[in-house]
């Protein structure tokens, strides 16, 4: 298939080693942030905080994090040109959601007399949210949303990327308290530009399931 979107979706992979020499420029970071800004999620509930990490002293304070487990994933934090932290809330409440709700009307989407009735769709986080008040587990799957969105577009930018959920939430929670303003960060990922000949991972043929395996037409 030869469609341009589908041959960035071959191309793309799991970066292994970056080249920390080579930045992604400040053009293609504002195309990253605003297509994250515009990612789906349900009920247009938003429920995440996106920290991006592009100085080097955030770069070290995340490099710390990786002091108890998941060292594999820590020369990533110095080398990429960027990471992008990606947080849910996890206790998301109907105050937040009506925030939400007000940026429909604002927007001219929905019409304010429709206000209460929209409100209504907070049903959705209800039926996942205990009696403690905890939907991360709803909120979390929000994320990921985002992160499917990201990845996309990386590919059509034709910047390298490393998804980590083996990062420690613990210590980021800690480490980037102020930012993350309560959301938990159990998924990062990692951008920038493959150091050429050190990243065993370019360049191999895509290895996915055939198409039979997976969809199914009826």
């Amino acid at each position: 298939m030869s469609q341009q979107i589908i041959a960035d979706l071959n191309a793309r992979y799991t970066a292994k080693k970056y080249d920390p020499s080579k930045r992604i420029s400040a053009n293609d970071m504002a195309i990253i942030k605003e297509a994250l800004r515009l990612s789906a999620s349900s009920i247009n509930s938003q429920p995440w905080k996106f920290v991006v990490l592009e100085s080097d002293e955030a770069k070290q304070r995340f490099h710390n994090t990786f002091v108890n487990k998941h060292q594999f994933n820590q020369p990533h934090a110095k080398e990429a040109s960027h990471t992008i932290l990606l947080a849910y809330d996890p206790k998301f409440t109907k105050e937040k959601y009506s925030k939400r709700v007000d940026a429909e009307v604002r927007s001219g989407h929905l019409p304010a007399e429709r206000y209460d009735a929209f409100m209504g769709a907070y049903a959705f986080a209800e039926a996942n949210t205990d009696a403690q008040g905890f939907n991360g587990g709803w909120t979390k799957a929000q994320v990921y949303l985002a992160l499917g969105n990201l990845l996309h577009v990386l590919a059509r930018l034709g910047i390298a990327s490393t998804p980590m959920e083996g990062v420690d939430a613990e210590l980021i929670g800690k480490e980037f308290a102020p930012e993350l303003d309560g959301h938990v960060c159990e998924v990062a990922l990692a951008m920038g530009y493959h150091k050429q000949g050190e990243d065993y991972n370019h360049g191999l043929p895509k290895a996915r399931l055939l198409a039979e395996d997976v969809l199914a037409v009826v």
